[in-house]
């Protein structure tokens, strides 16, 4: 069955190019498209459409479909060429003519726009309380080491004394502004395109403001054409906040396999997070971190991905966008099971005591060294090389101790200012 079907059968080559993957894709959509059409029915109601019999039974339907859509009981088999068409199909047969009625005022592609908008604004709200949790448990790990120092570095050589108090609750600092990017995603989501057809509008006395209220968004999209454009920029606001959030994981996962090397040997990782090799019997590799770094190195492409589909494309709707949710839809899975893993996998994180002891380490002190000799009344310049000086004669004396007292630096981490920035990001 498809909803614009006159009759004409469809060469199967053609059918079977055009509809690709959609039927396994829109599994994910099922819910929402029958919430989308719960509000279509009552405004059609309103609006003397439907009768208020003919919207009971209409409610009750879709209500069922959504039970078995939550239950992963809803399928769409391959008679069928997308969610909406297969809805409209278990209406038509379940209550006759009042199924037949329920796309009257509506099209296919406001249709998908109502789905995808609400799916989205799902998908954030649940991306946004994964994120709170990573930040809260770097929050913990960086009160619990705050104190434990580590190198710092600069080139990927040796510079300044860090911790690995101020190396979690820097990612965490990160993760607001990946808030902020989540928070600007839902924004655009949260408008209401229901109503405006297949772009233009329709003809019938509809009631969109209803519709928005009935639905839950915080708008209207008003203009038809711009709710119809806002296909493609909706999906690509949120993989571009999807990216920002992937490219903090990608980076911090980056750091665990390198602090993991025996050439850094700051951090340890349980047996439970680590991998063997098939010939080397001393080897405990971070596949998990690796695997998440990969992952979100991947999600980081989906904008440009997005991009490059929709960048050309005149008003009105064009089947190019379909192909969205091919690269949008798994990569939101991805990124949730990489936030799920990332927060179950950080709090078995062991860090190392001691590191500085280690000789190679003492030159990460000189610029705290030349500090207090120009506080002492020394010019900067004339310190710098008296320390550079005693560097090269091999005299220089390493306190192993810092005295910072500046807002985020390693003795005043700001972590009770940091959580307050969160809750009001959040």
């Amino acid at each position: 069955m498809k909803l614009w079907e006159k009759g004409i059968p469809t060469d199967k080559q053609i059918e079977h190019f055009t509809v690709g993957n959609d039927r396994e894709l829109d599994l994910v959509l099922a819910k929402y498209d029958a919430l989308g059409s719960i509000a279509h029915a009552k405004m059609l109601g309103q609006i003397g459409l439907l009768t208020d019999s003919e919207i009971v039974s209409l409610v009750l339907a879709l209500e069922e479909i959504i039970k078995d859509a939550e239950n992963g009981n809803f399928e769409i088999e391959d008679s069928f060429e997308d969610v909406h068409s297969k809805i409209e199909y278990l209406l038509t047969v379940k209550l006759g003519d009042a199924g037949k009625k329920i796309h009257t005022a509506r099209s296919r592609n406001d249709q998908v726009l109502v789905d995808v908008n609400l799916y989205l604004k799902d998908v954030v709200k649940e991306l946004k309380e994964q994120v709170k949790s990573l930040f809260d448990l770097l929050m913990e790990s960086a009160e619990k080491h705050q104190n434990v120092l580590l190198p710092g570095y600069t080139h990927l050589q040796i510079a300044m004394p860090s911790s690995f108090g101020m190396w979690f609750s820097a990612y965490a600092e990160t993760l607001i502004d990946d808030i902020t990017m989540l928070n600007a995603a839902l924004k655009i989501v949260d408008q209401n395109p229901l109503g405006s057809a297949a772009g233009y509008g329709s003809s019938f006395p509809i009631n969109r403001t209803f519709t928005t209220q009935e639905l839950g968004f915080e708008t209207l999209k008003f203009n038809s054409v711009a709710a119809q454009m806002s296909r493609g920029k909706s999906e690509k606001t949120v993989a571009f906040a999807m990216s920002s959030v992937a490219a903090t994981l990608s980076k911090f996962s980056m750091d665990v396999c390198l602090y993991m090397s025996q050439n850094f040997d700051f951090i340890t990782l349980p047996s439970h997070l680590t991998t063997g090799s098939s010939i080397m019997p001393h080897k405990k590799n971070p596949d998990v971190f690796e695997l998440i770094r990969g992952k979100c190195n991947k999600i980081q492409a989906l904008p440009y991905e997005i991009t490059l589909i929709t960048n050309n494309l005149p008003s009105g709707y064009h089947r190019d966008l379909q192909l969205l949710k091919e690269g949008l839809f798994p990569a939101i899975q991805n990124l949730k099971a990489c936030l799920d893993i990332a927060i179950f996998a950080i709090k078995d994180i062991k860090v190392k005591d001691n590191i500085l002891a280690d000789p190679k380490y003492n030159y990460l002190f000189t610029v705290d060294t030349l500090n207090e000799m120009v506080v002492a009344g020394m010019p900067f310049r004339d310190a710098y090389k008296a320390v550079a000086e005693q560097l090269e004669n091999g005299t220089f004396q390493s306190p192993k101790e810092t005295k910072h007292t500046h807002e985020g630096s390693i003795n005043n981490l700001c972590l009770a200012e940091i959580k307050e920035k969160m809750m009001n990001a959040y």
